[in-house]
């Protein structure tokens, strides 16, 4: 198999981090943002929507979409499983990885390329030129406030996001957690004593490097 990825995509880094997890063998090919690498015929050949990551197998199919690629890599390669191994698990696991991309990680997508002057014309990701709405970037500041403080609330109930044990659901908030840090400038509020001991603990796990 091969990952098409780019070490400044958090999507990517997500599927990285579960491919470390899980220690699946995967040839990593780097695909080069800051040239728009991305928009290139070669790579549209791949991905028609010009993001990272994809996934090629070994038959030549290609998977898009981060989440997606997570969930077939836990499928073909179930243990240990990020993902549940009964329904009940499987569909807890599913209902806070969702609600971590919608709730968090697309919050500060959001506001980032709304924001960010390198990306004027690309609010968007995909192969279609937007043009920013700054006004957007406020709520998004907005909606990750709420973000921290519903998952600190979860936290401090619950050892991991999904339950007492790492999961997907861990793996897209650390990212997402970290992409606000660096990207948005809005790191976990001192006052949230859970999700920052939630943090120290994901963030010391070998994956977290890949």
């Amino acid at each position: 198999m091969k990952l098409y990825h780019a070490n400044g995509s958090p999507n990517a880094r997500r599927v990285r981090i579960l491919i470390a997890e899980k220690g699946i063998e995967v040839e990593l090919l780097p695909v080069d943002l800051g040239t728009r690498e991305q928009n290139s015929e070669a790579y549209r050949a791949i991905n028609p929507r010009s993001v990272v990551p994809t996934l090629v197998l070994d038959d030549g199919t290609a998977i898009g979409e981060a989440s997606t690629i997570m969930r077939y890599l836990d499928d073909a390669h179930p243990t240990p499983s990020l993902y549940g191994t009964t329904a009940a698990e499987k569909a807890v696991v599913a209902m806070w990885e969702r609600r971590m991309e919608i709730e968090g990680f697309a919050a500060v997508m959001e506001g980032v390329r709304n924001n960010a002057p390198g990306l004027k014309g690309r609010a968007l990701s995909g192969p279609h030129g937007y043009d920013q709405i700054p006004e957007l970037v406020e709520r998004s500041r907005q909606r990750v406030v709420n973000f921290y403080n519903d998952l600190d609330a979860q936290l401090s109930r619950s050892t991991f996001v999904a339950g007492n044990t790492f999961s997907a659901a861990d793996i897209t908030a650390l990212v997402t957690l970290d992409f606000a840090t660096k990207a948005f400038s809005m790191p976990i509020p001192e006052s949230h004593d859970a999700l920052k001991r939630w943090h120290d603990a994901v963030s010391a796990r070998a994956s977290t490097s890949a």
